[in-house]
């Protein structure tokens, strides 16, 4: 395949990538693995992540839970009387702390799956009896903001980063009805606006130096997320304080028009100063922990959100997931690493390498670059300028053949580092300045200098 770098327009400059922090941070109690994981995910020698998403719990009233999974039942800081208890949700923060010591953190982004459960019609946090309900109270919206502003605040004046609140997840789904299994809360468009605007009427009745993050919308397979923005925009207050524009790439892992579409959509119309895709898994996960396919798969979707979506930055969801559902010999769990529920035991899963191929080789301030279309029978190829000169490639080979990477630019070494099902990270470098050879079923990074 040829490339064309020469001439090749900036679309974006990157600000990084991330993971989440729910829910597995809730459950890692044993320091010594909290220090290995922290390294895995954001040292030096691991994936070295720079965003970071908390998750505020909304806490639950005993008797009154109907989520049966001890990983999804949030601890919330707030007790019921307004008062508050800080040493709650202790591994969670333990494990943050782990994470932020290894210095490469500059994105902390404190988000919620669901209001406190005080402020709920159904005073449950996995959402209304019925599906589709919107359970936060209406006399509640500015509690939830003053309350979620409260706990950044404290965490602030505590020396935490804490630079942006997410005040909803995900309002389109469901999240309620006879089958709950998580935290959640929806919203239709209208109280997606009036929750963000009680947001900022609080930071700014503070003066807060917080910004906004959001709305987090599932998807961009249909209208919502549009609408979404269109009626956040037309609030001035909101914009203010709405620093990012974030979604998630849900459903549209194989429909890459849709990306493209969204794409040009987005330069379009959105103002915010960034815009982030802030979550991300196989699902369904049709692949096991082990399978080079799921590495493939999570490669090729972080280059189309970067580049035909112009996302800014790619956070993973999530960093450690339950070790999950045996099937056919294999392991299903959509995470970086899995653990068994005790974390007795942790593994790292072939896809933890997809995020590896970018976030240890393409730096924050790095710019995606547009080459068009560079994708043809299970090959796609995506360049970015780092902030040093050099370039970067990604090259995913989703194909039983030798594929051949052909830059149009003279470079005197090629770094090229690459994946495959036996090996992870295998590295060498060539001096061949025309073309580079990429293995079949493999994802690489070729770095030219």
């Amino acid at each position: 395949m040829k490339i064309k770098l020469k001439g090749a327009k900036k679309i974006k400059t990157l600000t990084g990538f991330g993971g989440s922090a729910c829910w597995w941070s809730t459950a890692l109690a044993d320091e010594k693995k909290r220090e290995d994981i922290a390294e895995l995910l954001y040292g030096d020698s691991g994936l070295g992540l720079n965003i970071y998403r908390y998750n505020v719990g909304g806490g639950f009233e005993e008797g009154n839970v109907r989520v049966d999974n001890p990983w999804r039942v949030i601890e919330s800081f707030m007790n019921e009387d307004g008062s508050f208890d800080y040493s709650r949700d202790e591994n969670a923060v333990k494990t943050m702390d782990a994470c932020l010591e290894k210095g490469n953190v500059d994105t902390l982004i404190f988000f919620v799956n669901s209001p406190h459960f005080s402020h709920l019609v159904t005073r449950q946090t996995s959402g209304g009896f019925e599906e589709h309900f919107s359970n936060l109270r209406k006399d509640c919206y500015g509690k939830f903001a003053s309350y979620l502003i409260d706990i950044a605040e404290h965490f602030i004046s505590e020396g935490y980063p804490v630079k942006y609140i997410s005040p909803i997840n995900e309002p389109q789904w469901k999240w309620g009805g006879d089958y709950v299994w998580q935290e959640g809360c929806h919203y239709e468009p209208e109280e997606v606006r009036d929750c963000f605007k009680a947001f900022a009427k609080e930071l700014e009745k503070r003066k807060s130096p917080l910004l906004l993050y959001g709305p987090e919308s599932g998807s961009i397979d249909d209208n919502r997320t549009k609408e979404y923005y269109k009626l956040l925009e037309s609030e001035p207050l909101i914009m203010k304080y709405l620093d990012t524009f974030a979604y998630h790439s849900y459903h549209s892992d194989n429909r890459v028009s849709d990306k493209v579409e969204f794409g040009k959509w987005a330069k379009r119309n959105i103002k915010t100063p960034h815009l982030d895709m802030s979550e991300w898994c196989e699902l369904p996960c049709k692949h096991d922990t082990e399978d080079i396919v799921g590495t493939l798969i999570m490669a090729r979707i972080i280059g189309e959100d970067l580049i035909y979506s112009g996302a800014e930055s790619w956070t993973a969801w999530v960093c450690i997931n339950q070790t999950g559902t045996y099937r056919d010999g294999g392991i299903y769990s959509d995470g970086l690493l899995h653990a068994t529920d005790d974390f007795s035991e942790y593994h790292i899963a072939k896809r933890y390498y997809a995020m590896a191929h970018y976030s240890k080789y393409i730096p924050a301030g790095s710019v995606s670059l547009d080459l068009g279309y560079m994708s043809a029978r299970g090959f796609s190829l995506f360049a970015f300028k780092r902030p040093d000169g050099a370039y970067a490639l990604i090259a995913v080979n989703n194909s039983r053949a030798k594929r051949c990477a052909e830059p149009d630019i003279k470079f005197t070494q090629a770094q090229v580092i690459t994946s495959t099902q036996d090996s992870q990270l295998k590295e060498y470098i060539t001096e061949k300045t025309d073309k580079i050879s990429i293995e079949p079923m493999s994802v690489s990074t070729i770095i030219l200098r």
